[in-house]
């Protein structure tokens, strides 16, 4: 018999409405001391996927007017009987009848404890289950959908019919060895060979994809950096489409990183604007400088802003330096000034792309969305309809099993005895039931569902 749970599913704050959700053998039992419905039914012919109007009540005091939505088990979320309280927002009130549901026998539900139930009764599998904190959390509309895929079990099929290869993979070797008189044996390691082969250029697939996987689910990094009133925080600003950074004539200003996201063909970036680099004998520009440089050297892609109205100097060499061996796109700022002192030269011989903006007339700033696109090959992730990992963790569990793939297809070519290869063959039926959930431990598991949010 499983504990009836409650939780509040709504984020916190002021809202048109709010719910409460229960699961468990006593869900309507619960539900039936604090919800009066106006045309009072028996819970046996109340039809799970309905929705009921009353008011939950307290002492025959009206607490509020609400809908219940009923489900009934196996067909609700858990695979449990389940009731969602739809209420007016607001905290005081969920918080209300969230409590008379505990006080009427409910116990307050864990972070993530109704997908875990989901989990747990069969109706979803792990990876499925880490794909709903996935879509929970994506941040543009390209990280949602392949959420959605991997939820609607894209990533799950995918592994199970790589297991089922194996596992068929696995009876073969069983026959040869439990028939050695037909001498199989050899037959059998070029069938073996040629199936393992095909399995290795799946996974490798399916590993090589978390590249995209990783940059839809993080988004890629931009450090803007430049010598004090090159024009960094006009840039954010300009970017953000808001005055989110600080812009005066007076150098040193930026002393601290300022993070924001925005959005370029549907991939987040992180732009990270950071202090101007420059020698200063103030020690809080001093560590806001040496942050900056750090950052820079650990983004995804840097871009180097320069005042094309002044020369080159030493600390545009630090800068320099830095673009040598990354992803970088060189800005040529203030345009509208028709000033040029610049050494265009020295900067052409980073081989980086260069454009001309300025950030007072917003030229230019389409070519720097348009690049920084055309290096990431933005506009082609997640279009493909290919299979995307994303999960480090699953990234981790395939990266295991292809060396106990490559240990099976090596112990062929070697001529070594067939059964060897069986224990590497369930060793990596043992890697990928890791992600769907078919061969993990517990305490993996209560990890994984303790980064969900309270109600899910």
């Amino acid at each position: 018999m499983s504990k009836t749970i409650a939780a509040i599913s709504t984020a916190p704050g002021v809202g048109g409405i709010g719910i409460v959700r229960m699961s468990g053998d006593d869900c309507f039992k619960i539900l039936d001391k604090v919800f009066k419905a106006k045309n009072k039914k028996n819970i046996d012919e109340i039809k799970g996927y309905s929705i009921k109007y009353g008011m939950i009540v307290e002492n025959n005091e009206i607490i509020d007017e609400v809908l219940v939505s009923y489900f009934k088990a196996p067909k609700s979320y858990t695979s449990e009987n389940m009731c969602e309280i739809n209420s007016h927002g607001g905290i005081v009130i969920m918080n209300k009848i969230l409590d008379l549901c505990i006080k009427n026998g409910a116990e307050v539900a864990e972070p993530g404890e109704f997908t875990k139930r989901a989990f747990l009764n069969g109706r979803i599998d792990l990876s499925q289950a880490e794909a709903v904190i996935d879509v929970i959390n994506a941040k543009t509309e390209k990280e949602a959908k392949i959420s959605l895929e991997q939820l609607d079990g894209n990533l799950s099929q995918k592994i199970k019919e790589i297991r089922s290869v194996l596992i068929s993979v696995l009876a073969d070797i069983e026959v040869t060895i439990d028939y050695p008189e037909y001498d199989l044996e050899e037959v059998t390691n070029n069938k073996i060979l040629k199936t393992l082969d095909k399995v290795d250029k799946i996974l490798d697939n399916l590993e090589k994809s978390f590249y995209n996987g990783k940059i839809l689910r993080d988004g890629i990094s931009v450090a803007i950096i430049g010598r004090p009133n090159a024009g960094k925080s006009s840039l954010l600003n300009l970017i953000l489409d808001e005055e989110r950074a600080i812009v005066t004539d007076i150098e040193g200003t930026t002393r601290d990183t300022i993070e924001e996201f925005i959005s370029i063909d549907g991939i987040p970036l992180k732009i990270i604007d950071t202090a101007g680099i420059r020698n200063s004998s103030d020690e809080v520009e001093k560590i806001g400088v040496k942050k900056a440089l750090d950052i820079a050297k650990k983004s995804d892609i840097v871009i180097a802003i320069f005042d094309i109205s002044k020369e080159l100097n030493d600390e545009d060499n630090e800068i320099l330096n830095i673009l040598e061996d990354k992803n970088a796109i060189i800005l040529l700022n203030k345009i509208d000034l028709n000033n040029r002192k610049i050494d265009i030269k020295r900067l052409e011989k980073l081989k980086k792309p260069m454009i001309e903006i300025s950030t007072k007339t917003q030229a230019g700033i389409e070519k720097l969305y348009e690049e920084i696109s055309k290096i990431f090959n933005l506009k082609e992730i997640g279009t493909s309809g290919e299979t995307i990992v994303s999960n480090v963790r699953h990234k981790n569990l395939i990266i295991n099993a292809r060396k106990y793939l490559k240990d099976s297809i090596d112990t062929i070519k070697k001529g070594m005895p067939i059964d060897i290869i069986s224990s590497n063959l369930k060793e990596i039926l043992e890697e990928l039931g890791k992600i769907t959930g078919e061969s993990v431990t517990e305490d993996v598991i209560n990890e994984i569902f303790s980064k969900f949010c309270l109600g899910k």
